[in-house]
């Protein structure tokens, strides 16, 4: 690749990790531009970009370490799902051709985009039922600790057996898909955080970040030692899906992003930086429905 290209591989990693500080939908920037550098191989695309966007999901634990720390017992249940359903997502993608992704990554990046406009109107809606529920306390203490976040390390309505398996079976539906793909998944889980009982959307974001780590931290470990059908991938043997040289660049953008690049994305405005991705996510579904 040509000197352009890096430069323009680290300012889409800058500009993802930017943009997840403060509105989420890295993937729907890193993906199609890799797609379109590395000859649309959509395997190497997709697992590049995961290694990439991980160390900005990681730094953003430390702004929630308070919260995380008070929902233990969520975290441990949503963690075991996370962990097995991002195996399997992985697995499932180490065993997919690249005519077959190139087929399915349409819907994918439409699914992920329509989940992305979504994301808006389902926080209203769990504000709304937070606000509900704090209204209906009939003792202010409680209220005072649900909206400070200062409240004991259980949900602040404890879901019942049934709801919780519930929870925990949709969550693994959502690290199989956060394994093979990604995009998208941090409002599928505030959405299930919001059935298990959770209303504090601090401890919300805390669990959903930590739980998305889980997930890819575990498809990162099978695409980096798992191997794909020869051809397929990269590097000497031709069967690696991840681009080590482009991920390490990408790494250090993402994390220049995330840490310098905030502010100019909340000067953009986050509505602007939202309609900016929306229309990216549409303009690639078009454009790969077409292909």
């Amino acid at each position: 690749m040509t000197s352009g290209a890096y430069i323009a591989l680290f300012v889409a990693a800058m500009f993802a990790g930017a943009i997840n500080s403060v509105a989420g939908g890295g993937t729907l920037i890193t993906f199609p531009v890799l797609l379109g550098l590395l000859g649309h191989n959509g395997l190497v695309a997709n697992a590049t970009s995961t290694v990439a966007l991980w160390p900005g999901q990681l730094s953003s634990l430390f702004g929630y370490r308070k919260e995380i720390g008070e929902s233990r017992d969520a975290i441990q249940k949503m963690a075991i799902p996370s962990v097995i359903g991002g195996g399997i997502g992985a697995v499932l993608l180490l065993h997919t051709s690249p005519d077959r992704f190139a087929q399915i990554v349409p819907f994918l990046i439409l699914l992920a985009t329509v989940l992305f406009i979504s994301q808006e109107p389902i926080s209203r809606m769990l504000k709304r039922n937070a606000e509900r529920r704090a209204n209906a306390r009939p003792n202010a203490e409680d209220k005072a600790a649900e909206d400070s976040g200062d409240s004991a390390g259980k949900p602040e309505s404890a879901p019942g057996v049934a709801r919780t398996a519930e929870v925990m079976l949709f969550q693994l539906g959502v690290a199989v898909y956060g394994g093979y793909f990604g995009a998208g998944i941090g409002i599928l889980m505030l959405t299930a955080l919001g059935f298990m009982g959770f209303t504090n959307i601090h401890r919300m974001n805390g669990i959903k970040n930590i739980n998305g780590l889980c997930i890819n931290l575990v498809a990162i470990c099978f695409f980096a030692f798992g191997h794909t059908a020869p051809g397929h991938g990269v590097g000497p043997h031709a069967d690696r899906l991840i681009h080590w040289p482009i991920a390490a660049l990408m790494t250090v953008g993402s994390i220049v992003g995330g840490y310098t690049g905030a502010g100019v994305a909340r000067k953009i405005g986050q509505r602007n930086v939202r309609r900016l991705i929306i229309c990216l996510g549409f303009a690639l579904t078009i454009s790969l429905f077409h292909r």
